[in-house]
């Protein structure tokens, strides 16, 4: 198999970087730094990004251009994804729109859903949160019990999700609820609805890491319509798993590109204090290194199987646990090889500002429980790949 570039995607890529250095004024690093800014101003910052990108021509990437998209492939939005965390781009603070909503819409919605949602979602002016995860139903979605009842034509939904990202600022939430609670995966149903409205109210979570970009919603008789209903009653869970597969070819260059970044900072910094000159902290470093450009070899297959027009498979679960448990192994060598300085805050004196060490610490606890847990990979990995007996 093939894993180097095309061509055509490395012209992608050159003039991706081109418009980049022209247009990004400074790393987002700088904007956090920066003791005038809070997670209000930060996301503003991050939105305003998210236009220049758009008028750029340089979101949804793959979508069809008549839905305000590019029609490229899977290849140049890995390359995107990729380009953007290694130059510390603001991050799009519509990413769960954008990477998981939008596609439901477009190959599941109404036309009229699309025109309604899309051009909006591109340009920042309305931002999305999902609303999968309930208290008691994590890896294991299909055990949702938040509910819709019918009102008419209309719905009524009552329950509680949790883990909302980008909860506290997002105007829509699209969600699944139980349109019958006795069928496990049938009685699910994929909904778009209004978060300012009577009946749900968003409250912010205090992470670890003393961010609350989280939130918890709950729905107490909230109104969704017959309208923003995706595809038929039942069909919530199809269409979740069809986008999540979907999604999953457009970050396979992320991770490797961010740690390779993160690497980078780590290496400045023990050369700064003296460090980087004994061996056992080369050696530590280098086998970093290695494992970076595992993940990064990994993530190029993982590319190459969906660019022939595969569907992703348990590679997508490879990637996963790989760099997760990846991330917490770089953090906790960042950590014990800097000391004290890799435990000083971003704007504390003598901190080294390239990487908020203590922050993806604590961030990277996270990696192996969101968007399936290493035991949920495992486990799919034992089934699909290795075909285990399940009892």
């Amino acid at each position: 198999m093939d894993l180097h570039l095309t061509p055509e995607a490395e012209k992608f890529r050159d003039d991706l970087r081109a418009w980049l250095t022209a247009n990004l004024d400074h790393p987002y690093t700088q904007d956090v730094l920066d003791a005038k800014n809070d997670e209000d101003s930060l996301v503003e910052v991050r939105r305003a990004f998210q236009k220049k990108l758009n008028d750029a021509g340089y979101l949804g990437m793959a979508w069809p251009a008549e839905w305000g998209g590019r029609g490229a492939t899977q290849i140049e939005e890995a390359i995107l994804k990729a380009e953007l965390a290694a130059a510390d781009a603001p991050q799009s603070p519509n990413a769960l729109g954008l990477g998981l909503c939008a596609p439901a819409l477009i190959h599941h919605g109404t036309e009229a859903q699309r025109k309604r949602f899309l051009p909006p979602m591109l340009s920042c002016d309305e931002i999305w949160c999902q609303g999968f995860s309930e208290p008691g139903a994590g890896s294991d979605l299909a055990g949702i019990r938040c509910k819709a009842e019918p009102d008419g034509d209309d719905f009524r939904i009552t329950g509680q999700k949790v883990w909302t990202t980008l909860g506290p600022w997002s105007d829509w939430i699209f969600l699944l609820a139980r349109t019958d609670m006795e069928d496990r995966h049938g009685g699910i149903t994929f909904f778009l609805m209004p978060i300012d409205q009577p009946g749900v109210e968003m409250r912010a979570l205090k992470q670890i890491s003393g961010e609350s970009e989280f939130g918890e919603v709950f729905f107490d008789n909230a109104l969704a319509k017959g309208e923003h209903v995706v595809g038929k009653l039942g069909e919530g869970w199809r269409i979740a798993m069809t986008v999540l597969g979907f999604e999953r070819g457009g970050s396979t260059l992320l991770p490797a590109a961010e740690y390779s970044r993160q690497l980078d900072g780590l290496i400045r910094a023990l050369k700064e204090n003296g460090q980087f000159e004994r061996d056992d902290v080369r050696e530590k470093v280098g086998n970093l290194i290695v494992e970076n450009e595992v993940l990064r070899a990994n993530g190029l297959r993982s590319l190459a199987a969906v660019a022939q027009g595969l569907p992703p498979g348990a590679e997508s679960s490879i990637d996963k646990i790989f760099w997760s448990e990846y991330h917490q192994r770089l953090t906790d060598a960042a950590v014990e090889l800097l000391g004290p300085q890799g435990q000083l805050e971003l704007r504390s004196p003598g901190a080294h500002t390239d990487v908020h060490w203590m922050h993806q610490f604590l961030w990277s606890r996270a990696g192996t429980i969101y968007s399936g847990s290493s035991e949920i990979q495992r486990n799919i990995i034992a089934k699909r790949v290795l075909q285990m007996p399940t009892k």
